[in-house]
């Protein structure tokens, strides 16, 4: 196999299991140094166990490749810090920094404590900050760098009970965009990927909440569930793994600030988001001008929860009944 990483040391957070450790394996035999970052916790973030980033480190370097395990919390600022520093430590610079760690504290938003927020933006918006921040001073210096955060369905098109998950993934895509504008002038590129596969994390999710946003039109970028829409969109992680080592490489020195969606064999590029449908006045809107105009700017677009009929809304057009 054709090694394009050799010599160069990503860092890739969460990968003990699934899709990060699919990663770290592919990043190790295309010659990569690789820190595997996991402290093992379960997928609320609760407990630990040094087992997964070890047991990963070692298929790596039994495999012929070169790895270390990280067991620091990204979730805090020396966490991160130290992950980097061992990248310097062991081999000498830091490449690539991937951020797939993640923890699920699902709840509507009406239900959801302040904790359940906190913990939840914390690994995976902060997170990726906490590793990003230290990583970019010194890719700044060396005049190279590639960064990939993973971003979610949930935030870039929404899922019913993850307000703290969608808010934090939106963040690491915007992040990422704004990264690529800071770092671009120094050879250091930032992108992110909205994954689509089976994980500890999709599979914790209760059947009583799948059909929930099925009912409601926002099961995901796929639209509502049914057996071979989940087939279909939830696959192997291992199939994620190339495009992130794509980005990973010297190749992709002129891909900066996009979001891929990658799920079995498909990869997309998002669009950027841009102003689509437009009303403008060379003045203020007056209320009743807007009342009229924009229901006409908005036909067409789907509400992703509609509220049921029987459901009586001030606004609402009152619907005719059928005549005799």
């Amino acid at each position: 196999m054709a090694t394009p990483l050799e010599g160069r040391t990503v860092l890739i957070t969460g990968s003990g299991r699934g899709i990060g450790r699919e990663v770290a394996l592919l990043a190790g035999q295309l010659g990569a140094n690789v820190i595997v970052n996991d402290p093992g916790v379960n997928v609320d973030g609760s407990g630990g166990d040094q087992g997964p980033a070890a047991d990963v480190a070692k298929e790596i370097k039994d495999a012929g490749g070169t790895a270390s395990a990280n067991f620091d919390s990204v979730a805090t600022a020396e966490g991160g810090e130290n992950m980097i520093k061992q990248a310097i430590d062991e081999y000498g610079r830091i490449d690539g920094v991937v951020h797939v760690a993640g923890i699920l504290r699902d709840r509507m938003i009406f239900n959801m404590s302040e904790q359940e927020w906190d913990d939840v933006v914390a690994v995976h918006l902060t997170g990726f900050f906490n590793v990003v921040k230290p990583a970019s001073v010194l890719m700044r210096q060396q005049r190279f760098g590639r960064i990939v955060g993973f971003s979610s369905a949930s935030g870039l098109v929404g899922n019913t009970g993850q307000a703290n998950y969608g808010a934090a993934k939106a963040g690491i895509a915007g992040m990422a965009r704004c990264v690529a504008r800071d770092l671009g002038r120094y050879g250091v590129t930032a992108n992110a990927i909205g994954p689509g596969a089976a994980t500890r994390m999709t599979q914790t999710v209760p059947d009583a909440a799948r059909q929930m946003r099925s009912r409601a039109g926002v099961q995901g970028a796929g639209g509502p569930a049914t057996p071979q829409s989940i087939v279909n969109q939830l696959r192997e992680p291992k199939y994620v793994a190339p495009m992130v080592c794509y980005l990973l490489s010297d190749q992709a020195w002129d891909v900066n600030g996009k979001v891929f969606n990658v799920a079995g064999g498909v990869v997309s590029v998002s669009w950027d988001e841009t102003p689509d449908r437009t009303i403008a006045k060379a003045g203020m809107w007056e209320l009743d001008e807007l009342q009229t105009l924009v229901p006409q700017m908005m036909a067409g677009l789907r509400n992703p929860a509609p509220p049921p009929p029987e459901l009586d809304l001030p606004g609402r057009p009152v619907a005719q009944e059928a005549s005799a």
